[in-house]
């Protein structure tokens, strides 16, 4: 079975490791490339819903979650 890997990083992005599907901010749906891939939880990317690093700018602060999903 594919395994899906999120992990919110201490005061950083979502990263999502493998493949997945998901809605943006405007509805539209994503997926996943595989691989992994860094989801802005700031709000402040000029690349969103990817992170481009804005949050080590503005001083984001959150805790680090991580989450291991089985998906049949």
């Amino acid at each position: 079975m594919p395994k899906l890997r999120i992990h919110a990083h201490e005061n950083g992005p979502l990263v999502i490791a493998g493949s997945a599907a998901y809605r943006d901010g405007e509805g539209r749906e994503q997926t996943t490339p595989g691989t992994a891939v860094a989801l802005c939880r700031c709000g402040l990317s000029s690349n969103r819903p990817f992170c481009d690093g804005s949050h080590k700018e503005v001083g984001f602060h959150s805790e680090e979650i991580l989450l291991h999903i089985q998906v049949p």
